[in-house]
């Protein structure tokens, strides 16, 4: 086993980034750059999967894209004009090859591949009644559950079937699949999970952000809009929106941490609204200080706005190590807490003496928050306050992030006072929730109908979550007893 996050980074994490691409040249490479692009979404596994015209092929591999599909011979291994990636980071219980997407199923009409961001919220019952009725299972991934579905749907088109199996599923999806003459895409009636629309010298291409499109040269074209099936063919693209309305519930965290800053995400510059987010958050909380100093990389663009709108220098007080990646030591108790300065190192010059404001994007457990302002303080920081781009995460999230226990959310369990004690700040701010939506262009937050998911923040889940009835639980359950993992 092995960890691109050694020592227990202590962030949320985004399950999966999806890429596909229709009717270009160098297909498979393409793809290889556009999970490049998309790794930030998914650093435990990468996968390619190939139609030439006759055969599907696939490479798929644990670690990084690099570690997987940088070499020409892996490249010319996966021949072929249309191709689906994926690039997976698993959320519980053991990492197993099975599991690593896209997933791949010779059904009645052919071939058919399939990749997934999101997580479905019924799939324990829906599997249930699936082995009852003998299918037999491959991974432990949800989304097999969709693949048996089709499988097993009466109707004739390929489509058809896509939409008889989505109709029976509840959650967050984007969907990517390629079968024997198409490219489609997926995403759900509330538009939980991005999925955006491209092209590049007349192929069509899908992605989970805009920044997968700017790596290898294509335009972007659109956002797929929720509830919303595109079909890509030789003939060219056709779009249905099957499903009853929903409301959109785009996740609002796409715009706090998970997305790229250089994506645009619904309409909007990913890096500007983390940016209003910095302005709203100094207007809300601000203390008289020296120096505004982000947590790197996340916490940068919230601290500049908050820096522009403080008048208060910005400076980089803490310098982040980028190649840190996998580590041949063994994380000991002591190497843990050592971890923190492998990856972050104060910027002495830039701390001692001053009153410093901390800008990170969020707190989870705590631990690498009180690592940092330890670190702060050794370096001769005279106050440590710390301001947090977002609201208070208390709760599990179900829809494709992996959210800890809610025991283990610090905020879940300590008030504002108590963590700011636990983590030594002198003082300690989130962004309320009001703020969160005006930074991304809204009056405020519609209690009555949130124009967004919050539900990490507010507990307000706006999709049933069957396989949860027992109360919260741990996002994105195993489907077999803790050995699995979601999409």
């Amino acid at each position: 086993m092995f960890s691109t996050h050694p020592y227990d980074d202590d962030h949320l994490r985004e399950e999966c980034g999806i890429f596909g691409i229709f009717g270009g040249a160098d297909a498979a490479a393409h793809t290889a750059l556009g999970l490049h692009a998309l790794q930030h979404r998914g650093q435990e596994s990468a996968g390619i999967v190939t139609f030439d015209g006759e055969h599907f092929h696939d490479q798929r591999g644990f670690g990084l894209v690099a570690d997987n599909f940088s070499s020409e011979e892996v490249i010319r291994q996966l021949p072929g004009a249309s191709a689906i990636g994926h690039v997976r980071y698993s959320t519980a219980g053991e990492t197993v090859q099975r599991n690593i997407q896209p997933l791949f199923a010779d059904l009645e009409f052919g071939g058919f591949a399939i990749g997934h961001n999101g997580n479905l919220t019924n799939a324990i019952a829906l599997r249930k009644e699936l082995v009852k009725r003998g299918s037999l299972f491959q991974s432990t991934t949800d989304t097999e559950v969709i693949i048996h579905l089709i499988a097993t749907s009466t109707f004739a088109t390929v489509i058809d079937r896509l939409i008889d199996a989505l109709r029976q599923v509840d959650g967050a999806y984007s969907l990517v699949a390629l079968t024997n003459d198409a490219l489609i895409g997926v995403r759900d009636t509330h538009g939980v999970r991005p999925l955006v629309l491209g092209t590049l010298d007349g192929a069509y291409i899908l992605a989970s952000e805009t920044c997968a499109l700017d790596i290898i040269g294509a335009k972007f074209v659109r956002d797929i809009e929720p509830g919303e099936i595109v079909t890509i063919t030789d003939s060219g693209i056709e779009s249905i929106k099957p499903f009853a309305n929903s409301p959109s519930k785009f996740c609002i965290f796409e715009y706090v941490y998970f997305s790229r800053p250089d994506s645009s995400v619904e309409g909007q510059n990913v890096y500007e609204i983390r940016k209003r987010i910095g302005v709203e958050l100094a207007r809300e909380s601000h203390v008289d200080a020296d120096a505004i100093v982000p947590v790197p990389d996340s916490g940068v663009p919230a601290a500049v706005g908050y820096s522009n709108e403080a008048g208060i220098p910005f400076e980089f007080g803490i310098i982040r190590n980028h190649y840190v990646g996998r580590t041949f030591i063994e994380p000991t108790d002591r190497i843990r807490h050592l971890g923190v300065k492998l990856k972050h190192n104060a910027n002495r010059a830039e701390i001692a003496g001053k009153r410093v404001i901390l800008v990170d994007d969020s707190i989870v457990r705590g631990t690498t928050s009180t690592k940092i302002v330890e670190m702060v303080r050794q370096a001769g920081a005279k106050e440590v306050h710390m301001r947090i781009a977002c609201p208070p995460t208390a709760h599990c999230c179900f829809y494709g992030v992996d959210t800890p226990k809610r025991d283990d959310l610090m905020a879940a369990n300590h008030s504002i006072e108590e963590m700011a004690r636990l983590i030594d700040v002198d003082s300690l701010a989130f962004l309320s929730i009001d703020a969160l939506y005006r930074a991304v262009g809204e009056a405020g937050r519609n209690d009555a109908s949130p124009q967004y998911c919050d539900a990490c923040y507010t507990g307000e889940y706006p999709i049933p979550l069957t396989d949860h009835d027992g109360g919260p639980v741990p996002a994105q359950l195993s489907l077999l007893a803790n050995t699995g993992k979601g999409a």
